[in-house]
């Protein structure tokens, strides 16, 4: 049945939506098959078309329980549920239903306090440094803040997102038919990151120099949940 890693964090403005998409994103390139799944009511969901992973919208309680029951039922899925912020209540739901939980944090002291006090609450959570400083000074100072105030936690910190502004096309409706190759390795290097925590093996497909980035759009065939609004299968 399919893995499910929840992207939560008890504080907003983290990048948890930008995250999940750059996850699944990486996912795909790396020849897995995932679905993001958007929990956020203030969010719109994203449609599919043009992306290597589908998307779902489960913003009520039973359709993520569909969702998710849906997922359970898929070999060799991954799905990737995508939380908010300020929501306690429905982070520790998210945890009690994953099978690993991933916090992003930025660099700031008030994002390491509170993913500090998640690490605490959610043993199996890995805190992921996000948007993170690509300057080689401003670098060095988050990484010297983290080792400080996060140090006991180091064995659960994945290596940094590097902060990238072509992040953002992944939010659009409509996906560009061709990605920045910046992109498409940090997507990569996040998505290897996890599937070795997660302890998924994994054949890294061939890719010729001239199609770095770009996006195979996926079949019907592939797509077996069908949870676009409008094609949603009955449970």
């Amino acid at each position: 049945m399919a893995e499910i890693i929840c992207v939560i964090g008890n504080k907003g403005g983290t990048g948890k939506t930008t995250m999940s998409h750059m996850l699944c994103q990486g996912l795909g390139l790396l020849g897995q098959r995932s679905a993001c799944v958007l929990t956020d009511t203030s969010r719109e969901p994203l449609q599919p078309t043009g992306r290597r992973y589908i998307t779902a919208d489960a913003r009520t309680r039973d359709a993520l329980t569909k969702v998710v029951d849906k997922l359970r039922t898929l070999d060799d899925w991954i799905g990737i549920i995508d939380g908010g912020g300020n929501r306690t209540e429905m982070d520790r739901k998210l945890y009690a239903l994953s099978d690993i939980v991933l916090l992003p944090f930025r660099d700031s002291h008030e994002d390491l306090r509170t993913v500090v006090r998640d690490l605490e609450m959610f043993p199996r959570a890995y805190a992921v440094p996000s948007q993170w400083p690509s300057n080689a000074w401003q670098r060095d100072a988050a990484d010297r803040s983290v080792a400080q105030i996060m140090g006991a936690y180091r064995h659960r910190i994945l290596k940094p997102v590097s902060a990238l502004s072509s992040s953002k096309l992944l939010l659009q409706k409509q996906v560009p038919d061709q990605l920045p190759t910046a992109l498409a390795n940090a997507c990569r290097a996040l998505a290897r990151q996890v599937l070795d925590v997660l302890e998924v093996d994994f054949a890294e497909p061939a890719i010729e120099e001239d199609d770095i980035g770009v996006v195979e759009r996926l079949s019907p065939a592939e797509m077996p949940m069908r949870l676009a609004p409008n094609a949603r299968r009955p449970h």
